[in-house]
Order: structure tokens, then C-alpha cells, then sequence
């Protein structure tokens, strides 16, 4: 038994650590408002969104160990000059706005338990950051990410701490519920850009190519040698990263629509508010409002360390594979300075983003509803290098994954369509 959870222990990699990033702060933030907001309403979506999740970045990690190439490499090599500075430029904005909204809501967070200047604490968890993706081995940051994941657990043991309508749970999470506005759109836009994510792409690619490195299975510049074992294991650690991000992202919105809608709090404006979702997992203690404060700031910090670095590094893959840089974080600093400048660059301006006066929380759901939209023609994209023998040879893909891929552009350019149009004709 014992050597079995050592053997599962060693296939867990890329999989969960992309996973738990998925629910990093601006998941978090989306989720809340979602339960906030409707209740139950978006519930389904965490249960109808996981096998296109799952097959999404089951995509991109094949791709990624299969060529022994990241996402940006692999359109470099096959595609035009014109498609691939798209598909950069799309990513490092998102990245940049997203790990702006991380790092404030860290800050935020932070505050609610330490009266610290917002502006230092920021500037705190940047420098903290970039230390620890520039000057730590893939190795032991690869480790650090997989326990930061279990800052996760808050939400499930929140929600079988409450007494809960089951029956009305289990309603809401299998049969889906539509509502045609303005408000509903933007926040179920954002709910989908947080769970299918265009960093998540690219960072799952990059770090199967990073895990054959670190496991002498890539040498030089030849196609990695694999078989179908590999791939196994591949679709295990991402099935079960895949799955626990779900199973959370379902807890977060059981919570906020079961402690916040039902008791009034419908729009969660500040930190406070979010953290107010906790509070019956401490209720047993003289000071739950305290407690549960520090619980959400240390799940939103340690999210938000998972996720800053995965937002940054990923940025940093599509532009270093772009251009032909060196890159990787295998490499040292002194090895790879561009890849390494471009983690600095995107961590520092999404640092600024909070000096312009966007409330750090209200952020977290426009950066998830950005996602949303930019995921689209990144998803277009992925379904045709994964399909294309050429690049992916006897491991491209099968009918199920080509079906859950398409299944989801068409998912998610309708809902971002529908909202464009919503709010042309006045967000109504």
C-alpha cells in the first residue's frame, strides 16, 4: 500500500500544481461572488465545466511531452509569424492583468489580520515571488507548489461544517440554470475564463517539457522518447489535479451562496467580505469572525504564491519559446536572462496595476472575465495542433478529446459573444 501512494506521489506533478493554480485568487474571488450573487444558480458549472477542463490540459500536456516543446515553440515551428505573436500577446496581457489582481488581493488579504501598509505588502509578496521563482532549483519550487495546493481544503470542510440543503445542492449542481442578462453573463463569462484559463495552457505544456528534463527523458533539441505508460501517468496526475480543483471550486460556491445569499450579502466588495464566507468553520471558537479572517488571508497568500509564479513563468515560456531564448527553470539566472527578465518584467507591472485605483477585489472577477474572452481563440488553436499528425504523431488526438475540445471553443465563444452583445445593447 505504502508503495503505491509513494508511486502515485511520484506521478503527481504539472496536473495538480495547475489544478490548484486554477483556483487561485481571481478564482477564489470569482467564485464568492458567484454563490454571493445567485445563490446556487452557477452551481452546475462546476460539475458540467470538469471533463472540458480535464480534456483541455490533457491537450496541453501531451502536446508539451510529446514535442518536448511548449505551446508558443510548437506554433513557432508550424505556424505563421502573425498567428504566433497573436497568441503571445493575448497571453502576456492576461498573465500581466491576472498577476496584478493576485498580488493586491494577497495584499488585501494580509491586511485583514496585519495593519500593514497596502503598498508595502504588495511590495512584499512581489519581492517574495520573484526570489522564489528565480533563485530556487524546479526541484524544490516544484515541491513548495504541491504543498501550497492543500491551502485548498478551507472550502470542502466549510461546506460539511454548515448544514446544507442537499437536496437542493445536488439539484443545482446537475441541472443547469440560465439566466439571460447582463449581470449573469459577465459573472458565468468570468467563472469559465477562471476555470479554463489561457496560463493554464501554456504552464501545463512547459512543465511536462521541464518534468522530462529533470528526468533526462529530452536531450538536445531531438523529440523526447515516450510510450503510452507516460502518457497514462499523464492523464492521471491531470485528472486528479483537475478533479480536486473542481470538487474546490464547486465548495467555494456552496459557501458563498449558503453563508453570504442567504444571509444578504450579495456583492462581496472587499477582503472582509469574502472572508466572512469562513466564519462557520471557526464558529465553534469565542472569535470566529478573527479566525476565519486569518483562514481566507492564508488560503488567498498561499494561492496566491502558487499562482503569481505559474502566471508569471507561463508568460515568460510563450515569449522565451517565441523568440528562440533560452528558457526554462531548470536553467539558472546567469542561463537564461530573458526567460528570467520577462518573469521580473510581467510580476513588476502587474505589481503597478494596483497604483491605479482598481479595487484589488472587484479586480479578481475582471481578470477571470478577460480570461474568458481571451481563452477562445487560444482554444481554436490548441484543438489544431492536437489534432495535427504531423506535430503530434500517433499521440494526437482521439475523437473524445477532439469533440470535448471543440465542444468547449463553442462553450465559451458563445458566452463571451453573449456578453459582448449584452452589453452593446446597454448591459440590460
Amino acid at each position: 500500500m505504502k508503495h503505491k501512494f509513494n508511486r502515485l506521489l511520484r506521478i503527481l506533478g504539472p496536473g495538480v500544481i495547475t489544478g490548484a493554480a486554477d483556483d487561485d485568487d481571481s478564482g477564489i474571488g470569482t467564485y464568492i461572488q458567484t454563490g454571493a450573487q445567485f445563490g446556487l444558480g452557477q452551481l452546475w458549472t462546476a460539475l458540467f465545466m470538469l471533463p472540458f477542463m480535464m480534456g483541455v490540459q490533457e491537450c496541453c500536456a501531451r502536446i508539451g511531452m510529446v514535442t518536448g516543446k511548449g505551446i508558443a515553440a510548437v506554433v513557432r515551428t508550424h505556424y505563421s509569424k502573425r498567428i504566433l505573436y497573436g497568441v503571445v500577446f493575448l497571453v502576456v496581457v492576461a498573465n500581466t492583468i491576472n498577476i496584478g489582481a493576485d498580488i493586491g488581493a494577497m495584499a488585501a488579504a494580509t491586511q485583514l489580520i496585519i495593519p500593514v501598509n497596502f503598498a508595502l505588502l504588495t511590495l512584499f509578496f512581489t519581492f517574495t515571488v520573484l526570489v522564489l521563482e528565480i533563485f530556487t532549483s524546479y526541484k524544490f519550487y516544484s515541491r513548495l507548489l504541491k504543498w501550497l495546493a492543500l491551502t485548498l481544503l478551507a472550502y470542502p470542510l466549510t461546506v460539511l461544517l454548515v448544514s446544507q440543503p442537499w437536496r437542493e445542492l445536488l439539484r443545482a449542481t446537475f441541472v443547469p440554470h440560465f439566466e439571460l442578462n447582463f449581470a449573469f453573463l459577465f459573472i458565468i463569462t468570468g467563472v469559465l475564463g477562471t476555470t479554463i484559463s489561457p496560463y493554464m495552457f501554456f504552464w501545463q505544456a512547459s512543465e511536462e517539457v521541464e518534468e522530462e528534463r529533470e528526468k533526462h527523458e529530452l536531450n538536445g533539441s531531438s523529440r523526447p522518447s515516450i510510450g503510452w505508460a507516460q502518457i497514462k501517468q499523464l492523464r492521471i496526475d491531470n485528472a486528479l489535479g483537475m478533479v480536486a480543483s473542481e470538487i474546490a471550486t464547486w465548495s467555494i460556491i456552496v459557501v458563498g451562496a449558503t453563508v453570504l445569499n442567504k444571509n444578504g450579502i450579495t456583492d462581496i466588495r472587499t477582503a472582509a467580505d469574502a472572508a466572512k464566507a469562513l466564519e462557520p468553520l471557526v464558529q465553534t471558537f469565542p472569535n470566529a469572525g478573527f479566525m476565519a479572517k486569518t483562514i481566507f488571508a492564508t488560503g488567498l497568500v498561499g494561492l496566491g504564491l502558487l499562482a503569481v509564479p505559474v502566471l508569471a513563468g507561463s508568460a515568460a515560456y510563450a515569449l522565451s519559446e517565441a523568440f528562440g531564448w533560452k528558457e526554462g527553470l531548470y536553467r539558472k539566472l546567469k542561463q537564461a536572462h530573458g526567460f528570467y527578465g520577462v518573469i521580473t518584467l510581467a510580476t513588476l507591472i502587474g505589481l503597478m496595476i494596483n497604483f491605479v485605483g482598481i479595487d484589488p477585489v472587484k479586480a479578481l472577477v475582471y481578470t477571470a472575465v478577460i480570461n474568458g474572452i481571451v481563452a477562445v481563440p487560444l482554444l481554436f488553436l490548441i484543438a489544431l495542433i492536437g489534432r495535427n499528425k504531423n506535430i503530434m504523431g500517433e499521440y494526437r488526438n482521439g475523437w473524445l478529446s477532439n469533440l470535448i475540445l471543440w465542444t468547449t471553443f463553442i462553450g465559451m465563444s458563445t458566452a463571451a459573444i453573449a456578453l459582448i452583445f449584452t452589453l452593446a445593447q446597454g448591459g440590460r
